[in-house]
């Protein structure tokens, strides 16, 4: 993002984008518990913002990892066996519906593992860098389209899978860009349940503007 601000802790309309994304979550009635990775550095502040929100489920903030992966084990590590599902989200999407958290969520009920995804609208290359500049690459083949979405969050999964999923990948020492990668490398079918294009991880500043177009449109519905 090239601010000073971690991009969770950026603000949208005066709220942090990672407080937008919890509410989200937090107004899912499946939800039954909360688990929030960072940096150590932010737990003090985000916890002071997060009892001003009065969320109905418990929400425990943690030191996360150097990485998705690292983070996503510390938080696996205090789900109880008895849970039923553990549902994984960007705390840079504040904009997942409740309808399609409700969607993923009962596809992984039924498969034990779903995910959010979309559509890749583009054509897609695969490419090697080689010994070409740096903002050059070579194509090395065309992937069609229909065999191709774009990964979303939520990613749904049965506790005893998703564990499983990382206690393989640490003992081989695999890390995966998300938790299907994980998941998919036990042998296991993950389903992708239709998203939405405004489901946007807010990482480039240009996204910003963009999440600041979508907040005024839910403002504005929200009003009428």
């Amino acid at each position: 993002m090239g601010a000073e601000t971690p991009k969770q802790f950026l603000e949208l309309d005066g709220v942090p984008i990672v407080m937008l994304s919890l509410r989200r979550i937090a107004a899912c009635p499946q939800v039954s518990q909360i688990i929030v990775a960072t940096r150590q550095e932010g737990i003090e502040k985000l916890e002071a913002r997060i009892r001003q929100e009065n969320f109905q489920q418990s929400v425990r903030v943690i030191k996360g990892g150097d990485s998705r992966q690292d983070s996503v084990a510390q938080a696996l590590k205090l789900v109880p066996e008895d849970v039923e599902l553990v549902l994984v989200h960007d705390a840079v999407r504040p904009f997942v519906s409740p309808e399609h958290l409700a969607r993923v969520i009962e596809e992984a009920r039924r498969c034990k593992a779903a995910i959010l995804g979309i559509p890749a609208m583009d054509t897609v290359k695969e490419v090697k860098r080689a010994s070409l500049p740096e903002d050059v690459a070579l194509i090395t083949a065309t992937i069609p389209r229909e065999r191709v979405v774009l990964a979303q969050t939520p990613q749904v999964f049965e506790t005893r899978l998703l564990k499983e999923a990382f206690a393989r990948a640490e003992a081989d020492g695999v890390n995966a860009s998300d938790e299907a990668g994980l998941v998919e490398r036990l042998g296991y079918d993950v389903h992708v349940v239709h998203g939405s294009e405004r489901n946007i991880k807010i990482t480039k500043p240009a996204d910003m503007d963009l999440a600041r177009f979508y907040l005024q449109l839910e403002q504005k519905k929200a009003r009428v």
